[in-house]
């Protein structure tokens, strides 16, 4: 691709450019169309996926308009990696496919099929989809081991490989491949749904050469790289220069005992482009919850492009913008053979939030607090409703809130950063094709981060197994320890956890990470996802605005005292009446403000022992105190607290008056 800052003369005149711009974003989101109306898997189905048109070099030119964030700057990586493992050995009728996190990838549940474009016997293009496979393989049913070290316990790994050769369907590569699935018919179905859904976009790029010709087409190809390369490096022009940053953590490397994991990111404007820094970064941690170089440059791009919603999204995005993210072996680059199947929820959002809020310090118009973490929830067994009993994966992620704004409170239930086209599975699809029934599925009160602008709540699902045989659970996420942050005074949401048997004599908290716990029919879970973190002073929220929390359940009477100093009496519940008791609140709101810095003063270990004791709740421990304990346990977590409370004074209590 050529440098965009030293471009050539347009060939196109603007209307046939306008044109075939448009036509490239319509042959992708078609090519979706047909992935998602023929894939087998109910995990594609609710849009985990996304697709993309290459140019011949392997550059991006035009990703779908429904595309989740995730698959944003890894695809053309992976069209370059095909091309450098084929060569010249690529004709018409080929199809590749590659999952390789280590060659610009993802993870191994991700699937991309690449089928070149000829005209004129001479290669256009690539269309390529990518679509996760509920199971690809490893130690765990859907292949989420959050105990791998490595990447050989986590499923099959997919170097560039050709599963049609002109045109002819290689059976015996595809029968290896599906064959180390757990539900092979579902994932060979899903093969040849994505192989035809790339012809689909072949067709239409062909149908536009046999109108506008050959010649043209590539050169509308290559303007509507610099074309987004140009209008992003414009609107750097008014911005301020210089340079920023902060860091966001990981829970923790079980290897190296309690303490957050660091996950760095520097932000330089200087009139050249848009620059990141990822260096002192954690070492790779002995997890799954690592970055392969493809996703880090993914959450850079996919943040950045956040802050820039106007433009179209392909490689000339990516040639306005650069990053720095160290030498294999970090977190946010750790290379073969490390673990890296959990970085969409390790990695990927820290690193995309951290970017939210360096922007919002840019354009505070359109700042946004830490949004909720990604999560999934994995049971796999065998399914005893049928005599067969063949194997399920039953496989969830839940809505949650984002980080509250400069002019307005955060979205409830919404889908997360990570892919906001991600579409929360319906649990009657669920049911019917899976032994767990949803028990509950409710917002989640006391989830938003208190605010001046309010994060948006996340939500409770709760659910029973029901007739397997041989099943565990397993569940990918993060932010237990590291809770989702408010920013310009705004506090924390909650922490990320699953319990077990909540309602039993013996409940179990099995944490934010945890992978291959055994189950039983008649076992029941449940778990919140956090909310957004709050933007602005609590304190300054409007009286009537929490209130309306209030009424509409968001906000529960304890916690409009606790966190927003706002003193509500309650008249008729079923009537949604209720006051404020404005004396009683001008006082509370005073002994907050007076108070309040102090207690991230308080001593860790009594803050604990008053938890254990039952005295004050988790959102007490995580909003007032600034402290980190094993919630199961109520343990202090001394290294994990100092961290969480630098943060705090750093994001929340520098901002309080």
């Amino acid at each position: 691709m050529t440098t965009t800052t030293e471009q050539s003369t347009s060939t196109l005149d603007p209307v046939t450019f306008e044109v075939l711009k448009n036509a490239f974003a319509t042959s992708v989101d078609l090519m979706s169309e047909q992935i998602l109306r023929t894939c087998y898997s109910f995990v594609i189905y609710s849009r985990d996926f996304s697709s993309a048109l290459c140019d011949r070099h392997g550059n991006t030119v035009m990703q779908g308009s429904a595309d989740i964030a995730v698959h944003v700057g890894t695809l053309h990586f992976q069209c370059k990696a095909v091309m450098e493992e084929f060569g010249d050995d690529i004709n018409p009728g080929d199809v590749f496919l590659i999952n390789d996190p280590y060659r610009g990838g993802t993870h191994f549940n991700d699937v991309s099929f690449i089928r070149p474009i000829f005209a004129e016997d001479e290669i256009i293009g690539f269309a390529q989809n990518k679509g996760h496979w509920a199971d690809i393989g490893g130690s765990v049913p859907g292949s989420f081991d959050v105990s791998a070290s490595e990447h050989f316990g986590e499923g099959l790994r997919i170097t560039p490989l050709r599963v049609w050769h002109k045109g002819r369907f290689l059976h015996d590569v595809a029968q290896l491949l599906v064959s180390n699935t757990r539900a092979p018919d579902q994932a060979l179905g899903d093969l040849n749904a994505q192989a035809e859904a790339t012809a689909v976009c072949e067709r239409e790029v062909l149908r536009l050469v046999d109108k506008y010709s050959k010649d043209t087409v590539l050169d509308a190809m290559q303007e509507t790289q610099d074309y987004v390369c140009r209008t992003v490096l414009a609107g750097l022009g008014d911005l301020p220069k210089g340079e920023w940053e902060t860091v966001d953590f990981l829970d923790g490397d079980p290897a190296k005992g309690e303490g957050l994991a660091p996950i760095r990111v520097k932000l330089t404007l200087d009139g050249t482009g848009i620059h990141y820094d990822l260096t002192g970064s954690a070492e790779a941690v002995s997890t799954f919850l690592n970055s392969g170089y493809g996703t880090t440059f993914s959450a850079i791009y996919a943040g950045t492009k956040t802050f820039f919603p106007e433009v179209p999204l392909n490689s000339g995005f990516y040639q306005a913008v650069t990053a720095e993210i160290g030498e294999e072996g970090t977190v946010v680059n750790a290379g073969w053979p490390h673990a890296v199947t959990g970085f969409c929820s390790g990695p990927y959002e820290k690193v995309m939030n951290a970017i939210f809020e360096l922007w919002s310090h840019i354009m505070p118009e359109r700042a946004m607090a830490c949004a909720f973490n990604l999560e999934y929830l994995l049971v796999g067994g065998h399914d005893a409703r049928t005599e067969s009993s063949p194997y399920f994966m039953w496989y969830d992620w839940m809505a949650g809130g984002w980080g509250g704004r400069s002019t307005k409170d955060g979205s409830s239930a919404t889908s997360p950063v990570f892919g906001t086209g991600l579409a929360v599975q319906p649990v009657e699809g669920q049911e019917r094709l899976t032994p767990v029934v949803t028990t509950q599925h409710s917002i989640n009160i006391d989830s938003g981060g208190p605010g001046r602008f309010r994060g948006g709540c996340g939500v409770n699902k709760g659910g029973i197994l029901t007739d397997a045989t041989g099943a565990v659970m397993s569940y990918c996420c993060d932010r237990g320890r590291s809770t989702t942050w408010g920013i310009n005074g705004g506090l924390p949401s909650i922490p990320h956890g699953v319990w077990l048997n909540p309602s039993s004599e013996n409940p179990r908290y099995l944490g934010a990470t945890f992978s291959n716990v055994a189950i039983s029919p008649g076992d029941t879970f449940e778990r919140p996802s956090a909310g957004g973190g709050g933007f602005g002073d609590p304190l300054e929220r409007s009286t009537a605005e929490v209130l309306e929390d209030v009424i509409d359940g968001y906000v529960s009477i304890d916690r409009a005292t606790k966190d927003y100093g706002v003193v509500v009496r309650e008249i008729d519940a079923e009537l949604d009446e209720y006051e404020i008791d404005e004396a009683a609140t001008a006082k509370e709101r005073e002994r907050i403000r007076s108070e309040r810095a102090s207690w991230l003063d308080a001593d860790p270990a009594e803050v604990a022992r008053r938890y254990r004791d039952g005295e004050i709740t988790v959102h007490d421990v995580i909003r007032q105190y600034g402290v980190v304990l094993d919630w199961g346990t109520g343990e202090l977590l001394e290294k994990s607290t100092g961290q969480f409370r630098d943060s705090m004074r750093a994001r929340s209590a520098s901002f309080w008056s």
